[in-house]
C-alpha cells in the first residue's frame, strides 16, 4: 500500500491511542467508575481492568511509533477497537444509558450514543490500513 494511505492512518491511530491512554491514566479510579456503568465486571476488578486497558492503549501507541513493532501494534489496535465496538453495541442493546462512554477517560466525557460504536469501527479501519504499511 502506498505511503499516502497507510502512513497517515498509522499516525492518526497512534495519536488517538496515545491521547485516549493518557486521558485514562490521568484518573484510573474515575475511569474505573465509568467502566462500572457498563455492568460487565465485578467492582473489585474495575480499577485493574481500567489500568490494563489504558496501558494496552499506551502500548499500542508506542508500538505504532516504532517501525519494528508497527504491524503487531496495528493488529492489537484492530482487536481492541473491534472489542470496544462490540461492548458498546451490547451496552446499547441492553438499554444502558451512559453519561460518559469512557472513550477518553473522565476529562472529555461523552455520552454513549448510537453512533459511538461506529467511531471504533473507523479506528478498526485505520488499523487495517496501518497493517498494510510497508516496513
Amino acid at each position: 500500500m502506498s505511503w499516502t494511505v497507510a502512513e497517515p492512518a498509522r499516525l492518526l491511530l497512534l495519536t488517538v491511542f496515545a491521547v485516549t491512554a493518557l486521558a485514562k491514566l490521568l484518573d484510573i479510579q474515575g475511569f474505573a467508575d465509568v467502566l462500572g456503568g457498563y455492568r460487565l465486571f465485578p467492582p473489585s476488578l474495575l480499577a485493574p481492568i481500567g489500568l490494563a486497558l489504558a496501558l494496552a492503549e499506551l502500548a499500542v501507541a508506542i508500538g505504532l511509533a516504532r517501525r519494528a513493532t508497527c504491524r503487531p501494534a496495528a493488529l492489537a489496535a484492530l482487536v481492541i477497537s473491534l472489542g470496544f465496538a462490540v461492548v458498546l453495541m451490547i451496552t446499547l442493546w441492553r438499554g444502558i444509558a451512559l453519561a460518559n462512554c469512557g472513550c477518553f477517560g473522565v476529562y472529555w466525557a461523552r455520552p454513549l450514543q448510537p453512533w459511538t460504536p461506529a467511531e471504533d469501527l473507523v479506528l478498526a479501519g485505520l488499523a487495517l490500513l496501518a497493517l498494510r504499511r510497508r516496513a
